[in-house]
């Protein structure tokens, strides 16, 4: 049995991870509607990936006996004014995220969890990258996406990219 708190953290994870893959749905959606399909892509891989985690922290839960409860996935923004803004929205949310991870793994050290905090060191790390490859792109965008041949290099860049599995053995 999980400490009440960590349990109750990782539980409201998952509705969070949840969360996150519908806001990348919604952000792949604005590139389909303005023709920007590599875009796209990425953020659709993006919304895969979150759904995976929260099926990794439920897994977690059930190997330690915990009941899992789901919340209502609260709506998504579905409006947004520009491809930069989306952007600059994705990297802020990997930050939120992050902020979240680092209470579940700061509450698990709390009462010497040593097993969540080993299960957590993947997410710590997967954060880290998540928040790079937000930032990264953010970046890529602000020097080459104002010119339309940049544009569609970076667009095609994107793509490109495949959807990987998570490798978290729980």
């Amino acid at each position: 049995m999980l400490d009440a708190k960590v349990k109750e953290l990782i539980n409201a994870q998952i509705n969070e991870e949840f969360f996150s893959e519908y806001l990348y749905l919604s952000f792949a959606n604005y590139f389909y509607d303005n023709g920007l399909d590599g875009f796209a892509n990425w953020y659709d891989i993006q919304a895969q990936e979150e759904h995976d985690h929260a099926l990794l922290m439920r897994t977690y839960l059930h190997n330690n006996g915990e009941r899992v409860i789901f919340d209502a996935v609260k709506q998504p923004q579905n409006d947004f004014a520009s491809a930069e803004a989306v952007l600059k929205e994705g990297l802020a949310h990997e930050q939120y995220v992050t902020s979240l991870i680092n209470k579940i793994y700061h509450a698990a050290d709390s009462v010497h969890d040593y097993r969540t905090m080993q299960c957590f060191d993947w997410f710590v790390k997967e954060q880290g990258e998540e928040e790079k490859n937000a930032d990264d792109l953010l970046k890529k965008y602000e020097l080459f996406g104002k010119d339309p041949k940049g544009l569609y290099s970076l667009n095609q860049e994107l793509l490109a990219r495949t959807y990987v599995a998570p490798t978290l053995v729980l």
